[in-house]
């Protein structure tokens, strides 16, 4: 009799593994409720702003290597029309930057130096846009998740409380793990959008060097005596 019961309890307990070895993460998903909606709509936006910061990170780090050294040579030749001209040909932070200086040559030292620094703020502020949404998202997915959860607990005790009699295990069960679905959701967002962000900040703080050492460098060139 003993080992009928221990037979039919691996038996169910088999059973038990099949059936949730099935279970496919889309069907979780959808068992989520409605928390899932927003919580999908801030990881479409993660991806959506990761892409493009990456997109026009790349663009702003493609500065030509040789662009200083030939800015250099026509600016020590006294040709600011050349210099004005290679800086007409790219587009980038660094670029933009030393083009503002060119145009102002033959100003107060001080007066290029404000103006390139006001033309490196804007930059700046291009080359951050969405950043902070980005760290929102990372810090909001997984508390949505957790109300999520409260609120699927909430809905599960609930049920319990009306059902009369005995409780079904399966009742109990099928309520919390799907209350903790959206925490699980909220959870793989929130770090995916964190990892994002700090890889977009690190990115970002590279141009944001190589702007300032490039600005200095034309400052520099600037202050050397005419030969």
């Amino acid at each position: 009799m003993i080992i009928v019961q221990i037979t039919t309890a691996a038996d169910t307990v088999s059973m038990a593994a099949n059936q949730d070895s099935s279970v496919k993460i889309i069907d979780l998903l959808f068992q989520g409720g409605f928390m899932m909606i927003p919580i999908l709509l801030l990881s479409l936006g993660a991806v959506y702003i990761f892409v493009e910061r990456v997109l026009t990170i790349n663009k702003a780090a493609k500065t030509p290597s040789d662009f200083m050294n030939e800015v250099r040579n026509k600016v020590q030749q006294g040709d600011v029309q050349g210099a004005k001209l290679l800086c007409a040909q790219s587009d980038t932070p660094i670029v933009n930057m030393i083009e503002k200086g060119v145009n102002r040559i033959g100003s107060p030292l001080k007066t290029i130096e404000v103006a390139i620094e006001n033309i490196g703020k804007i930059e700046i502020f291009k080359l951050e846009k969405n950043l902070s949404l980005m760290a929102t998202i990372s810090g909001a997915a997984p508390m949505l998740g957790f109300l999520g959860t409260v609120i699927g607990m909430i809905k599960a005790f609930i049920s319990i409380a009306q059902e009369e009699g005995s409780v079904s295990p399966k009742l109990l069960s099928e309520g919390i793990y799907t209350a903790m679905i959206t925490t699980a959701a909220g959870l793989f967002v929130g770090i995916l959008a964190y990892l994002g962000y700090n890889y977009l900040i690190s990115r970002v703080q590279k141009v944001i060097h190589r702007m300032e050492y490039t600005s200095v460098e034309f400052i520099d060139l600037l202050q050397e005596p005419k030969s």
